[in-house]
């Protein structure tokens, strides 16, 4: 029996460029923003009393996790000062040296 090579298939959710953590009573929630308009809006896995700096980086190993697996690219994530003391937002960038996908299938 012929096995086909299993084609990685690009999410239907674009690349990602930002990210805002809200603090809230029932927890960590987070919208994951991308470059075509598109938001992913969940709960972060931490509990509800995690520290908000732990909780960022909580944040942001998601989204090099999600750059990673799904576009096959290494981001930052870099935080902007806070404006309210229950909400923060940062940008995602490529990291230096990495081309983006759409390069990658050009060579």
């Amino acid at each position: 029996m012929v096995r086909r090579k299993k084609e990685k298939k690009r999410p239907d959710w674009g690349t990602l460029k930002g990210i805002v953590l809200l603090a809230t009573p029932e927890g960590w929630r987070h919208s994951v923003l991308t470059m075509e308009g598109g938001m992913l809006c969940g709960r972060l896995d931490v509990p509800v009393n995690t520290d908000p700096q732990d909780a960022r980086d909580a944040a942001a190993q998601m989204v090099t996790e999600l750059a990673r697996d799904f576009h096959d690219i290494d981001v930052q994530v870099s935080w902007n000062p806070p404006q309210e003391p229950w909400s923060w937002t940062a940008q995602v960038a490529l990291a230096v040296g990495t081309k983006p996908a759409a390069l990658d299938a050009e060579v």
